[in-house]
């Protein structure tokens, strides 16, 4: 004999309520340099893509991306790096070129699914766009969104 039953419409109501507080995110990498491979990097050191779209359900901590031109060393020392952090509720990404990073290609970022169009470019060695020190907090772009995707694109 069941203790207790949940009757389909209880079954429907918590089915859908997990869906709709699902979280998931995209990555998306262009390269339009004609050379290098882009790299998206998770938060354990793990290459989560080399080009193209990522997807993961749930949070995406910690990410690097960069251009490897072969001259970019480990976690992408040398290069252009961008950072990110997409999860729900706020998400924030910036470009660094706090040194061991330094310009090598123009890295540039936007939000998608949500803050549409926010997001930053650096073209150039002495972009306004980036950190240089880790007190330039000014540069960090932000989304209160959830769901939020995020462009990265190089020589964009």
């Amino acid at each position: 004999m069941s203790l207790f039953k949940i009757s389909p419409a209880v079954i429907v109501a918590i089915v859908s309520f997990l869906q709709v507080n699902a979280e998931t995110h995209t990555v998306t990498l262009t390269n339009k340099c004609g050379y290098g491979t882009p790299l998206l990097i998770g938060q354990n050191g793990e290459t989560l893509s080399t080009g193209g779209a990522y997807t993961q359900n749930g949070e995406m901590n910690g990410l690097i991306a960069y251009l490897q031109t072969g001259n970019c060393g480990a976690n992408g020392d040398d290069c252009t790096l961008i950072e990110a952090t997409l999860n729900q509720g706020y998400s924030s990404a910036d470009i660094s070129l706090i040194s061991p990073h330094k310009f090598s290609v123009a890295s540039g970022f936007s939000y998608y699914d949500g803050c549409d169009g926010a997001g930053a470019n650096c073209a150039n060695d002495g972009c306004p766009d980036a950190f240089y020190n880790p007190n330039d907090n000014q540069v960090q772009v932000g989304c209160p969104d959830d769901n939020v995707s995020l462009a990265i694109t190089f020589c964009g």
